[in-house]
């Protein structure tokens, strides 16, 4: 199939195209350590902060995030079945169910949140080696901030080293990425194991936090509220993973087989998810004896740190902290803007665009900006992502049985072209799953101004993802049932 097509349509190029046989060197293990790479970062390592400081437990952080987690390996593991069976990547998937060219919608909504978090990360990973260059020589450095752009020399330097080491990784592309984190997978779960022996030693035991009730028990200052934190919590926790869950096949389509990608995501997420809420817990537990208050930030504690432990953990988080970032907010975007063009933009050259964004949008202030943003920005782009994933798997599974014509994919004349490109079910479902939590995103980000949203919109977000998978789903199955069986279930093509 690729030999005809590639001289004939503007929807191939090679990195688009079905992987072959000698391309699917993915095993279940590499799948398990993609999970455990990705998910050992410091975002996750934080998220159980803001359940706590909300009123729960340590208990029902953890195990708020360990079923949130769950959730999200539903539509994981389904839309992953397609990049496995044709070994196609999530932008040419959603062709099938949007058009040849209206897959460009969702294909472009996918990149540009995955180029927010990338920046974002890089920015970590920079500040990582600025702590650890400060730790180093006993003081501060960097001088004064520089005129329009609100950080130090130093630190701008720091950011664009950081940068760069991911850029070699862009280079070399997508095996490169796997090696890196099959390598790395053991070793942070090693280093979870020395942090708890370290913090156990120092303190001389856990600390306070895993003694400290719920907030939401009778008594509490938040008694009786438990569920209205625990929802939109829930939501959140989803959100963190909603990019991933639409984007997995650019990962599946290298398995050799469904089991492996089935069992290497169902081993590799919750669980590890659960217990990184669970070591986030302890360890800043401890700090409490430590250090007298809480200390959430992972950088932050290892540079209190001293001795040979302070360069080990920032040296461990960095590494941590490249590979999260690029199996998660680097695969997508790249065959996501490879998809607009494909003859003009390659899986490496939508790398490289992806990297230039993360420059250009300087993310350290948009971290200035955006108050609460793991809550508010997580369940804001979740609300977006939730209807994609239901148009997904509503088309995949219930309108086409998981039989697609491959073929079809790659032609502007074929019958995912829908004679103009754009499919207006798929289009409508969209709509329609986000616009009802559009007031409560608004009145979230913006509450001044827009501070007179009603209460229903408000619970409506709560539950954002849930609602915008569910209306489109719903609205895309009773649009497409019409459809000729003969047109919308095609056998197989190899």
């Amino acid at each position: 199939m690729n030999n005809d097509l590639s001289g004939s349509t503007q929807l191939w190029n090679e990195d688009l195209a079905p992987t072959s046989a000698a391309q699917r060197t993915w095993r279940w293990y590499h799948f398990a350590a993609l999970w455990v790479g990705m998910v050992m970062c410091i975002p996750a390592y934080t998220l159980s902060a803001s359940l706590i400081e909300g009123g729960m437990s340590a208990y029902q952080a953890v195990f708020t995030v360990f079923i949130a987690n769950a959730i999200v390996l539903l539509p994981m593991l389904a839309i992953g079945h397609a990049g496995t069976k044709y070994g196609i990547p999530y932008a040419v998937l959603a062709r099938a169910s949007f058009g040849t060219s209206g897959a460009r919608l969702p294909a472009l909504m996918r990149a540009i949140v995955a180029c927010g978090w990338y920046g974002i990360q890089t920015w970590f990973g920079g500040q990582m080696i600025y702590t650890l260059i400060g730790v180093m020589l006993g003081g501060e450095i960097g001088g004064q901030k520089i005129a329009g752009l609100g950080i130090n020399g130093m630190q701008l330097l720091c950011f664009l080293a950081f940068w760069a080491i991911q850029f070699w990784y862009i280079v070399h592309g997508m095996d490169a990425i796997r090696k890196l984190e099959t390598y790395t997978a053991p070793l942070k779960i090693l280093i979870c194991f020395v942090l708890l022996g370290w913090v156990y030693q120092k303190a001389g035991g856990f600390g306070p936090l895993l003694d400290q009730p719920s907030q939401f028990v009778e008594g509490g200052k938040k008694a009786g509220q438990f569920w209205s934190t625990f929802w939109p919590s829930l939501t959140a926790m989803v959100g963190f993973w909603a990019t991933l869950a639409l984007n997995i096949p650019d990962f599946t389509r290298f398995a050799k087989t469904q089991r492996d990608q089935l069992l290497g995501q169902s081993v590799g997420l919750p669980v590890p998810m659960g217990l990184l809420a669970a070591l986030a817990v302890i360890v800043t537990s401890a700090t409490v004896v430590l250090y007298g208050k809480a200390i959430w930030d992972p950088v932050d504690l290892a540079s209190r740190m001293t001795g040979v432990a302070v360069l080990v953990a920032l040296i461990i988080l960095l590494i941590d902290t490249v590979s999260v970032n690029l199996a998660a907010n680097l695969v997508g975007p790249a065959y996501d803007f490879s998809a607009l063009a494909p003859r003009q933009i390659s899986y490496r050259a939508g790398g490289y665009i992806t990297a230039s964004i993360a420059i250009v949008m300087m993310p350290w202030k948009l971290l200035e900006s955006t108050q609460g943003y793991i809550f508010t920005w997580l369940i804001g782009y979740s609300a977006l992502l939730g209807p994609i994933a239901g148009i997904l798997i509503i088309d995949y599974y219930l309108i086409r049985k998981t039989e697609l014509k491959v073929a079809d994919l790659y032609r502007e004349d074929g019958q995912y072209s829908y004679g103009t490109g754009w499919n207006t079910a798929a289009i409508v479902a969209f709509i329609l799953g986000v616009a009802p939590n559009i007031p409560g995103f608004l009145n979230a980000a913006f509450p001044a101004s827009f501070p007179g949203v009603g209460e229903a919109f408000k619970t409506i977000y709560t539950y954002a993802w849930f609602v915008g998978i569910a209306i489109s789903a719903l609205v895309y199955g009773v649009l497409m049932k019409g459809r000729a069986a003969a047109t919308l279930r095609p056998a197989a093509q190899p």
